[in-house]
């Protein structure tokens, strides 16, 4: 199987490709350095399987990468890999269309046992936190889409909304996500009433809750 990791450590990266590269069954054909670059190896490479970290700063989060690259290129399977063992992230990084989820912090092992299941067509969630999983899907029928701002906000919106909280200005956020100074302006606008939130300081208070100052 052919194989792409992303990851904002060289170090990282390096590690996974040693490890990867060993295997019978598996080649790595690119690496990059956030989501962004992920995209671009992904559209030109067209993988089996994209190794995906999910906080990637400053560049392009690995949430927002997933819902993309599913959306663009479904053939290619995403499993996420990341220091975060939250119910949260593992709810939404599988509603944005990964195929399973794995901590760095997990033996090789299990982390390759992850990428055969993934790659054959299964979901792989670590034992200790499928009952999280399935607490979050119960979680959102009995809920509800309001307080959901993965459902909410448009995934511009998701990519505008923890650059703001993190103090960038417009012209740094337009530069960022190449899109022009009023637009970043409208999105802000729409992202403060969509969430009924009054002023900076509550858009970082809730960023902070909802850990999008991890993206």
């Amino acid at each position: 199987m052919k194989i792409i990791i992303a990851d904002d450590h060289a170090v990282v990266r390096s590690g996974f490709m040693h490890i990867l590269n060993f295997q019978h069954d598996m080649e790595v054909i690119g690496t990059a350095a956030d989501g962004l670059e992920a995209y671009d190896l992904v559209a030109k490479l067209r993988p089996d399987l994209l190794l995906l970290d999910l906080s990637m700063p400053p560049g392009e989060s690995g949430l927002i990468a997933t819902g993309k690259i599913a959306e663009d290129f479904p053939e290619t399977k995403i499993l996420i890999l990341t220091m975060h063992d939250d119910e949260e992230y593992l709810f939404h990084v599988l509603k944005n269309g990964a195929s399973g989820y794995v901590l760095k912090n997990s033996p090789d092992e299990e982390l390759l046992a992850a990428i055969r299941i993934v790659y054959e067509g299964g979901t792989y969630v670590h034992p200790s936190m499928a009952s999280s999983l399935i607490q979050g899907f119960v979680k959102e029928d009995l809920v509800g889409i309001e307080t959901d701002p993965f459902k909410i906000l448009s995934k511009r919106e998701i990519e505008v909304l923890p650059l703001v909280a993190k103090g960038y200005g417009n012209i740094e956020i337009a530069e960022k996500l190449y899109i022009s100074v009023k637009t970043v302006e409208a999105h802000k606008s729409k992202i403060m009433e969509k969430l009924q939130l009054k002023g900076r300081p509550e858009l970082v208070e809730y960023a902070l809750r909802k850990k999008f100052l991890n993206f």
